[in-house]
């Protein structure tokens, strides 16, 4: 992916995998594919992969490193077949595969003779510990997990579903139809003032000094830029123009595309006040407050992974020491 700013910082959007969807209508190829023992599977297991970390974080880092982590990808006969298989990409011209468990299956061992510290991890967990490619596999099969889990029949008919399109879709036997994985669109906001100020909000259910940027779904007719607009507005009471769109990001729990904006102040807006239900607090954050509370540990921002930090760093002009994830 070239260099796009936000974009190419973002942990879970960053491409670097051929999906090869050509190659979803060919059975004969999948199944060949699946025999061949070059052919790289991912198994997943109730929302984690097995991971080995190479590399510990540095001493102060927020986050770890890119790469410090990677996938324990196996043969085909060492991960069995009992699950959902989903073509994830071919790269280097070998087939990447996913090997979706059941949630009461029991996960295999780690593969003789692996190396380093290799433990069952989330997404959420590694993520941004992951090199590219392997990044781009897990974020597609942790999607895919969730719908297949979430779609086991059909909506028109209530027949059971079978995984079509080398898992890329659910076909129902009964009535014929297919079925597509859908992802939910989202905003994720951060309000600017005059003075540059950032505004940012804490849910009712985190802890003192946990602040993140403010978000909200899609309704339905509404376009993306209306809901800025009004979530800003119901969240934390305040009028919002002058919209900047930053990028995207899939989050996969389950199944959000998170929209990220800088969004200005409106004249006249009144001063901003939290709804009482969703958000109980809101702020505004100076560069020099900002910095100041994540470096004493008194504010706290969404890990690396996360859209909302980005969109933060990205105000502040720069990397933030501290998470949630991380003291």
């Amino acid at each position: 992916m070239p260099d796009s700013g936000l974009l190419a910082s973002l942990t879970l959007a960053r491409g670097g995998i051929d999906r090869a969807a050509e190659r979803r209508e060919d059975d004969a190829w999948f199944e060949q594919a699946w025999r061949d023992p070059a052919t790289r599977v991912l198994v997943l297991h109730r929302g984690k992969a097995r991971v080995r970390t190479e590399v510990p974080p540095a001493d102060g880092a927020p986050e770890p490193a890119r790469g410090s982590a990677g996938l324990v990808l196996v043969g085909p006969h060492e991960a069995g077949d009992d699950g959902v298989r989903v073509l994830l990409a071919v790269h280097d011209d070998v087939a990447h595969v996913a090997l979706l468990l059941r949630p009461d299956a029991e996960p295999p061992e780690a593969p003789a003779g692996a190396d380093g510290d290799v433990r069952w991890e989330g997404l959420r967990e590694v993520g941004a510990a992951l090199g590219d490619l392997d990044a781009g596999l897990l974020v597609a099969a942790v999607a895919l997990a969730h719908w297949h889990d979430a779609h086991p029949r059909c909506p028109r008919c209530g027949a059971a579903t079978e995984p079509a399109q080398a898992g890329w879709s659910r076909r129902c036997p009964d009535d014929g139809s297919q079925h597509f994985p859908r992802s939910d669109p989202a905003v994720i906001v951060l309000v600017r003032d005059d003075d540059d100020r950032a505004l940012l909000g804490r849910r009712a259910e985190w802890p003192d000094g946990f602040f993140s940027t403010l978000a909200g779904f899609v309704e339905a007719g509404e376009s993306a830029e209306l809901t800025v607009v009004r979530e800003m507005q119901e969240e934390a009471g305040v009028l919002v123009d002058r919209l900047d769109y930053l990028g995207s990001q899939p989050w996969p729990f389950p199944s959000s595309l998170m929209l990220g904006y800088h969004a200005r102040l409106a004249p006249g807006s009144p001063e901003p006040r939290p709804d009482g239900t969703e958000i109980t607090e809101v702020r505004w954050f100076t560069r020099e407050e900002m910095l100041a509370g994540c470096e004493d540990g008194t504010v706290r921002i969404p890990p690396a992974i996360s859209i909302a930090r980005r969109l933060v760093e990205h105000w502040y002009g720069g990397p933030l020491p501290g998470s949630w994830a991380r003291r």
